[in-house]
């Protein structure tokens, strides 16, 4: 009876041990995906680092292509464009409060600030929002700048997820209009229901809740089963 007692006991003790350090995993786990604004790198003055690519959706071929771009860009107008991509957003965060909070970290003063424009894109809910400082040319109007965002960018992933495309198609784009050339205008879309193709971010978040009680329920039933025959077998 006490070798019974104590196989007993180190079996739910097993048990126990399993389903917590999986749970903490998950747990732990979860909010590291999230990305707020003071966990991106500093800018450093010395590199002409146009894109941030925290999401990994981009080729290193298009990121190539943007750094040069963009820098020929600041180089010819003295305007700074940064192109920033993250995976998902902090609990609470919008993607405009998200990109205030990253246009005031990285440009804190006025004359810093002025001649820079900083679109954002979040891949989970696939929003974005550009930031544009004062010294920006009168070019670049807020009705084209907030197109350039919701249309020329976010176009490209609703049809078929191309993020490369997108934001070779948004650089594009401003680099023409901050270039003194007219506006080649948004992408013609003959019919884009944005309700259908467009996931926000409350459908995006039950979508989440509903696979994390799935998760829980198959760790809840493997990790006790896998315990119990892994005792079993180690006992005979």
């Amino acid at each position: 009876m006490v070798k019974q007692a104590s196989f007993e006991q180190r079996r739910w003790q097993g048990i126990v041990a399993g389903a917590i350090a999986i749970l903490l995993a998950l747990g732990l786990a979860a909010p590291a995906w999230a990305t707020s604004a003071s966990e991106l790198p500093a800018l450093n003055a010395d590199e002409a680092t146009q894109v941030v690519d925290n999401a990994d959706v981009l080729s290193r071929s298009t990121e190539g292509r943007l750094n040069r771009q963009l820098s020929q860009l600041a180089e010819d107008t003295g305007t700074e464009v940064r192109l920033v991509a993250i995976r998902r957003l902090d609990y609470g965060e919008t993607i405009d409060s998200f990109a205030d909070q990253l246009f005031s970290r990285w440009f804190p003063t006025p004359e810093a600030s002025a001649p820079q424009v900083l679109l954002v894109l979040d891949t989970l809910t696939n929003s974005s929002a550009i930031r544009t400082g004062e010294a920006i040319p009168a070019a670049l109007t807020a009705e084209i700048a907030t197109s350039v965002a919701q249309d020329t960018l976010l176009y490209p992933i609703r049809e078929d997820g191309k993020y490369n495309q997108a934001f070779l198609d948004a650089s594009d784009r401003l680099a023409i209009v901050l270039s003194g050339q007219p506006d080649p205008g948004a992408p013609k879309i003959a019919s884009l229901d944005i309700e259908a193709t467009f996931t926000t971010a409350e459908e995006t978040n039950s979508k989440s809740a509903g696979i994390w009680v799935i998760v829980l329920l198959v760790v809840a039933t493997v990790v006790p089963m896998a315990t119990y025959f892994a005792y079993v077998g180690f006992g005979d």
